[in-house]
């Protein structure tokens, strides 16, 4: 049996309950259920804290759980939580009918390679 986690907030020892991760590209904060092992770039964060966090001006907070506090975390819930993280990651494709036409090179008569 694993070792209880703890709020990575400085000067907090309170039980971790939730797991806090930014997706950058989208400027966007995800909190979801505690996840089951702790994970580069993500923060485990106690009841209070899940429930104050506020995210940087023109940033948006994504919470995948009303009441963390109160939720055990599932292994579905996990997947979901990293799907969407990865999918808001991924690089936006422009829209091919909307796109600009694609740029040819044309050689005008006399331009030959000498």
């Amino acid at each position: 049996m694993g070792s209880i986690r703890r709020c990575t907030r400085s000067a907090c020892s309170q039980r971790a309950v939730a797991t806090l991760t930014y997706v950058y590209a989208d400027q966007t904060a995800v909190l979801g259920p505690l996840a089951t092992a702790a994970e580069p770039h993500t923060y485990d964060l106690c009841a209070e804290h899940s429930q104050r966090l506020s995210a940087p001006r023109g940033w948006d907070v994504l919470r995948l759980a009303p009441d963390p506090s109160t939720l055990e975390p599932t292994h579905d819930d996990l997947l979901a939580l990293a799907d969407a993280v990865r999918e808001a990651g991924r690089p936006r494709r422009p829209d091919p009918e909307q796109s600009a036409p694609a740029l040819r090179l044309v050689r005008e008569p006399g331009s030959e390679d000498r």
